[in-house]
């Protein structure tokens, strides 16, 4: 329902305990200066956006204080409209206008005047924020005692009579403003999750997850710092940098307790849910990431892929055991041909909600029966996938290749030691990965670029290595391989054992049907 908000009406619903400010708010962050700006767009009548209230007969059990204060509490039996978009002005009016409540702890807070003496000029401010002592008296007029008139008049009364008159007329600006504002009635949290993805379009920062740490809060549970302990845990695997993912981690919480993961779904969760099924959550996330570090050499969230599989995943190692979740060969053997099925099928690429339903379904009834098949989609594997695809370390198909090289424990070109896998995927740059025909060599050959960068060419090089190598010929820099280990150095890089013999051309055919040779037995 559309209406205006008076600057006035704001204030008094706001000390009627009636607008109020969800927990899931970020927090105040607006400069006196910034507030000086909005007084100066409304006295010059620009627009300064709509606000978005929603009404419900239901209390949150975490909200904010406004600002710098605490709002009282609303009248019983009477709805509560909390503020979904608009705080920062809402915020701003209420503490450069309000006289009768007084801040809540001490901060650092300039008053807003008006400067007689400003320009006139339209990209001029005519609003400043200023201490105590910088105040020029007859210059500057408090916009504090705007709405009381009381102290208003009685600061009028210092002034001659043309400022009187300017002054008058800045009073009425002000009390005749009206806010467009909007509101949403609803105790439906669906449809606030509709609102919050519609308001997020439109830029603005609120989102699901700061939604439901305010609605599964209590006295002895915080989503938030539950994650951050998660995320502090799951540091020595690489994976601390979960903490970041909000998206992510409701989709761990609405998969495991719901089975699905579409925001609707995640919003309809009650708090009494989330903190039941918390232990199951961590347990679940963490065998997640322990199987893809263990059994597929996953080293950080960077290199996976798709971070959404970890939602699928979760829901198989979900469990109240304090042990975790164990899993025998068979069990093993599917999670691991699903990985690489969905991998390189780009299963998750697109309708992540729909392949989150489906296998979550499939992973709990594989948790049960290991006779469970959860990978019978369809995946097949184009030769282009590997002489298309340029190498870069962002994207899906270059992590997936990187991965699949590092499953086939790798060994360096030169020394033939087996490549640290756990240094080298901990961080997401291409130091440790190079051209096995060495770019400036084809570049001399006049070979495209894109053909250079192929995946077909990159394999594990450290830097140390590839500085050796530089940019001679693979079948000149074949005699800085230990003689006795080349057949294999090169097998564990994927790689013909005559690679460095061949021209480039037949190369990265060679390679190419190694590299398709090693997706089957992968996904078969």
């Amino acid at each position: 329902m559309a209406e205006s908000l008076t600057i006035r009406r704001v204030i008094d619903r706001v000390i009627s305990g009636e607008i109020r400010i969800p927990a899931f708010q970020r927090d105040w962050v607006w400069t006196p200066q910034q507030v000086s700006f909005l007084l100066d767009s409304i006295y010059k009548n620009f627009p300064i956006g709509t606000v978005f209230l929603w009404k419900t007969s239901t209390r949150l059990e975490s909200e904010k204080e406004l600002g710098n204060f605490t709002i009282p509490d609303p009248r019983k039996e009477h709805p509560v409209y909390y503020v979904l978009d608009g705080q920062q002005r809402l915020t701003s009016l209420f503490s450069v206008f309000q006289t009768e409540l007084l801040p809540s702890n001490n901060y650092e807070w300039l008053d807003i005047y008006f400067d007689f003496d400003a320009s006139d000029d339209i990209q001029e401010s005519k609003f400043v924020a200023l201490s105590n002592f910088e105040v020029v008296e007859n210059q500057h007029f408090p916009m504090s005692v705007i709405f009381d008139a009381g102290k208003f008049y009685g600061e009028v009364s210092k002034l001659d009579q043309a400022r009187r008159d300017i002054i008058l007329r800045v009073q009425q600006r002000f009390q005749e403003y009206s806010l467009p504002a909007q509101e949403f009635e609803t105790d439906s949290k669906e449809s606030i999750a509709i609102v919050f993805e519609r308001i997020n379009r439109a830029g603005t920062p609120l989102n699901t997850y700061q939604l439901l740490t305010a609605w599964s809060w209590s006295a002895n549970f915080d989503l938030q710092e539950e994650f951050s302990e998660l995320a502090e845990e799951l540091k020595p695997y690489g994976f601390g940098n979960l903490a970041q993912d909000k998206d992510l981690q409701l989709k761990c919480c609405s998969g495991i307790i719901r089975g699905e993961t579409s925001p609707a779904v995640i919003m309809s969760l009650t708090g009494e849910e989330v903190r039941a099924n918390f232990e199951r959550i961590r347990s679940g996330i963490k065998g997640a990431i322990e199987f893809l570090k263990d059994q597929l050499k996953v080293e950080s969230l960077d290199w996976l892929p798709y971070p959404s599989m970890i939602v699928s995943l979760s829901t198989f190692f979900a469990t109240d055991r304090v042990s975790g979740k164990a899993y025998n060969d068979i069990q093993r053997k599917q999670l691991i041909k699903w990985f690489w099925k969905s991998n390189f099928a780009r299963r998750y690429n697109s309708a992540i909600q729909d392949r989150h339903k489906t296998d979550i379904s499939l992973m709990k009834a594989l948790a049960g029966d290991e006779n469970t098949l959860i990978a019978e989609f369809s995946c097949i594997i184009d030769r282009q996938y590997f002489s298309e695809s340029i190498f870069n370390v962002g994207t899906v198909n270059t992590k997936t290749f990187v991965l699949m090289l590092a499953n086939s424990n790798p060994k360096s070109f030169i020394s033939g030691a087996n490549v640290r896998l756990g240094d080298v995927l901990k961080t997401v740059n291409r130091n440790e990965f190079h051209h096995i025909f060495p770019k400036k060599y084809l570049e001399r050959l006049g070979v495209d670029r894109k053909k250079i960068n192929c995946l077909a060419n990159f394999c594990f090089l450290n830097n140390a290595d590839n500085q050796r190598i530089k940019d001679k010929a693979p079948n000149l820099y074949k005699d800085l391989l230990p003689v006795t280990s080349i057949d294999d150095i090169l097998e564990s890089a994927l790689c013909p054992a005559t690679s460095l013999d061949l021209d480039f051309d037949n190369f990265i055919l060679g390679r190419i049907d190694k590299l398709v040779e090693k997706v089957n037995k992968l996904i078969e």
